[in-house]
């Protein structure tokens, strides 16, 4: 398939750039996959989608406020970093703008000297390794001094960095938020427990890779960025009981469902408990061995992620969708409004 099979056209404007105040007061888009029938809703709404025994998977990665705005030491010149991931105890894989500054034995300030960071290596894509000192707890003084790394198509700034986190977020690590649990309350989720619906955690860290656009024509060409995810041996039991009984597993996000389709594929449709990285590349065809339903935003034209969801339903009826979101002015993207697909 080509890339432009996956194009469509959304006017600038429905990119939202701010949040809701009241996370439920999304509006939501319902898609019948059998009967290609679209309603438009409040994500309020969702629980009468829900019946007692699905289940629903939700992705409990909490955002790291990933960005740094630093001095080189020596020249003071002004060095942005963006965190990537840890390699190990005090080291992370980084971004730095402008990263030519950036050479091996490089330091770097942070805050008046509460965080200090060396260069201790380069990476083949241009990232550096930085090994960071600092008194007390590294997420604290991260926490103090950093800020949210919020797509590139958010242009305003956000004045509440916990809007930028599902209220269950919980294991550090993400460069970006898993959006389509914004959308939850923990309200909203006990009414859903108590209607008999089985909630459960998986956790996938999202990479900056999931904004990276497509480069290539031909998506068989495309290769995909690794994330780290783990599923712990509670969530495999619930989920392995829930299709033994008939029960659905509806996904929240596509970073749920990248995990729990791994996981699956790895092994015969079984979930166990594990750890790893995957570099999963879902779009059509694709036969779904994990997930019955999906949870999640709009998605930019031409991602891999409108090639996941196309991939669900298939690429007509997405289309079709998304030209009706347009139509009906959805909000688009991370801070927009949500779809459930069944």
């Amino acid at each position: 398939m080509n890339i432009e099979d996956f194009d469509f056209e959304l006017p600038e404007e429905l990119i939202a750039q701010t949040p809701l105040k009241d996370r439920t007061a999304s509006r939501l888009l319902v898609l019948n996959r059998k009967s290609q029938e679209i309603e438009h809703k409040h994500f309020a709404d969702i629980k009468s989608y829900f019946k007692e025994g699905d289940c629903l998977v939700l992705n409990d990665t909490r955002v790291l406020p990933a960005r740094l705005y630093g001095i080189k030491q020596g020249t003071g010149a002004n060095i942005e970093v963006l965190l990537l991931h840890q390699e190990e105890q005090d080291q992370w894989e980084v971004l730095t703008k402008p990263a030519k500054k950036v050479k091996v034995g490089t330091e770097l300030i942070f805050g008046d000297g509460k965080l200090k960071a060396t260069c201790k290596g380069i990476k083949e894509h241009g990232g550096r390794i930085l090994e960071f000192s600092y008194e007390g707890i590294f997420y604290e003084v991260l926490d103090e001094l950093g800020e949210m790394p919020l797509p590139p198509y958010i242009k305003e700034q956000l004045p509440e960095k916990e809007r930028y986190q599902t209220v269950y977020a919980k294991e550090e690590g993400s460069a970006a938020a898993p959006t389509a649990g914004l959308h939850f309350t923990n309200e909203l989720l006990e009414e859903i427990k108590e209607m008999g619906v089985t909630v459960a955690f998986i956790t996938l860290h999202v990479g900056l890779g999931t904004f990276r656009p497509v480069s290539v024509n031909d998506i068989n060409d495309h290769k995909m960025h690794s994330e780290f995810y783990h599923m712990t041996q509670e969530t495999a039991d619930i989920l392995n009981r829930i299709k033994a009984d008939g029960g659905r597993i509806i996904s929240v996000g596509t970073t749920s469902t990248r995990t729990l389709e791994t996981i699956a594929r790895d092994n015969d449709g079984k979930f166990v408990e594990c750890s790893g990285w995957t570099d999963i590349f879902i779009y059509p065809p694709y036969e779904f061995r994990a997930i019955d339903g999906l949870i999640t935003n709009f998605h930019l034209p031409k991602s891999t992620l409108i090639m996941l969801v196309s991939a669900l339903s298939d690429r007509d009826t997405i289309l079709k969708a998304y030209n009706e979101a347009v139509k009906e002015k959805y909000r688009f993207f991370s801070f927009g409004d949500a779809m459930l697909i069944l």
